[in-house]
């Protein structure tokens, strides 16, 4: 893995990018484009850059207006605040009718540490995936998050796109061929399948690392798209290996770990675990609440043996 940089730096040098080449593209922020870094956007391109002030409903009511009217809207606000408050017309408007809207919810999971459960975000995934017509997005590193904006942009139809605050170590490189549904096998193994998203996958990575001391290939798998899920990879995974751990920055209730659960029960059950949140978390250092709510490679590892033995009963 490469250096470690911020997932909303990337996303807001992504966006500023975007903005050049496409004139359609307009950029909503609920006062906090400092911190979204939507603010790039916003001082390149004034004219199409809307800081609507904290009315997060609003904001998305005229997203809803500009898509009508053929434009591309780009919602920024914290992924908590996009569930808390502007939850109706995200339904009613955006995705009842289907509308071309990217709704970018940032400092997801417990990214943003400081602030407490009222700004961590550990139920948006489960929120957005249960939304019809809605796609699911949550981005790993600095490349995926920028493949992720330029593939949400070329995408018809309302996507969410999750963003982390904090800064994660780079997976990929710029010939990452980013597809919507599509996962991505990062690392083979035939004794058991790590999935991630988000932060997650290098959690993965380094278990899988920890594993192999101990004589046990784990396959790693990134599940980029919640929503479509890869059904085909996810299945075929379970298949080869037997048994699967999830693991998520986000409640294990309805986030990527049910999801995967889903497939899996109709397609090929197999023993599967998850690693993810159950509770609301305190506020603190950002990688101390990963290791004290057991996001961290120590869980996966052994969760992954908890589901290695029950395939060999």
């Amino acid at each position: 893995m490469g250096d470690k940089i911020a997932i909303r730096d990337a996303y807001g040098e992504a966006l500023e990018r975007l903005g050049d080449r496409n004139k359609d593209i307009v950029v909503l922020e609920a006062d906090v484009g400092s911190s979204s870094k939507s603010i790039l956007f916003g001082r390149s391109y004034p004219e199409r850059y809307y800081n609507v002030g904290i009315a997060e409903l609003n904001m998305v009511g005229m997203a809803a207006g500009f898509a009508y009217e053929g434009l591309i809207p780009f919602v920024n606000t914290f992924a908590t605040f996009l569930v808390g408050r502007a939850a109706d017309p995200i339904n009613s408007l955006i995705a009842y009718d289907r509308l071309n809207v990217k709704l970018c919810g940032t400092y997801c999971g417990l990214s943003d540490s400081y602030d407490g459960a009222s700004h961590h975000s550990a139920h948006d995934i489960a929120y957005f995936r249960a939304i019809p017509n809605m796609t699911v997005l949550s981005v790993c590193d600095a490349v995926e998050t920028r493949k992720a904006v330029e593939a949400a942009a070329g995408f018809d139809g309302p996507v969410y796109l999750r963003l982390s605050r904090a800064p994660a170590e780079t997976i990929f490189d710029e010939a990452y061929d980013f597809q919507i549904g599509k996962g991505v096998v990062l690392r083979e193994g035939r004794d058991v399948t790590l999935i991630g998203t988000g932060c997650m996958v290098q959690k993965c990575l380094e278990a899988a690392e920890l594993l192999k001391a101990e004589k046990i290939e784990a396959r790693v798998v990134d599940v980029h798209t919640i929503k479509p899920i890869d059904e085909a990879l996810l299945t075929a995974c379970a298949e080869e290996t037997g048994a699967v751990v999830t693991a998520e920055e986000h409640s294990i209730y309805g986030g990527l770990g049910s999801a995967v659960a889903e497939v899996l029960s109709r397609h090929c059950p197999v023993p599967i675990g998850y690693v993810g949140l159950t509770d609301f978390a305190e506020s603190g250092d950002y990688d101390q609440l990963l290791s004290k709510y057991y996001l961290d490679s120590a869980a996966i590892v052994k969760i992954a043996k908890e589901q290695i033995a029950k395939k060999e009963k």
